[in-house]
């Protein structure tokens, strides 16, 4: 079952990368899915705490990003948008170096509200971090 409102192809959906905070720490998108989007990003000087470990803000960061471009690309964009409104994080595992990859699955997609779970594996597949984000779906004309 594909969750998208339009076709999508990753190379769409570029431009929400830019000039924001993914741009800043280096998340990028790498496959759309017929129900799930994944990406990546950097473990390096933009992204870990002063331990030289993962930020668990940065995780946030990365699953919020995902969540909320899912969310975003599910609706008719001339009615509706999506933004944050709440997410949870629990951090599992230290990581040091290399990417991170994030996959986000809908839990729930409604009218009102989309719920995601992200999933955040480092290069040996080994889960370091899980988070639940929920998005308001609101109108953007009165």
């Amino acid at each position: 079952m594909n969750i998208w409102f339009k076709p999508y192809k990753v190379e769409d959906i570029q431009w929400m990368l830019k000039d924001n905070m993914c741009e800043t720490i280096g998340i990028e998108i790498t496959e759309l899915m017929p129900d799930a989007i994944k990406g990546r990003m950097p473990v390096d000087h933009r992204t870990v705490q002063p331990m030289k470990i993962l930020h668990g803000g940065a995780s946030v960061a990365l699953a919020e990003s995902l969540g909320s471009i899912a969310s975003n690309l599910i609706v008719d964009n001339s009615k509706f948008a999506c933004v944050g409104l709440d997410i949870n994080a629990n951090h599992l595992r230290p990581a040091s170096s290399g990417y991170v990859y994030a996959e986000a699955k809908p839990i729930h997609i409604g009218k009102k509200t989309h719920v995601w779970s992200i999933e955040i594996k480092n290069e040996k597949e080994q889960l370091v971090c899980i988070s639940r984000l929920t998005m308001a779906v609101i109108s953007v004309t009165l």
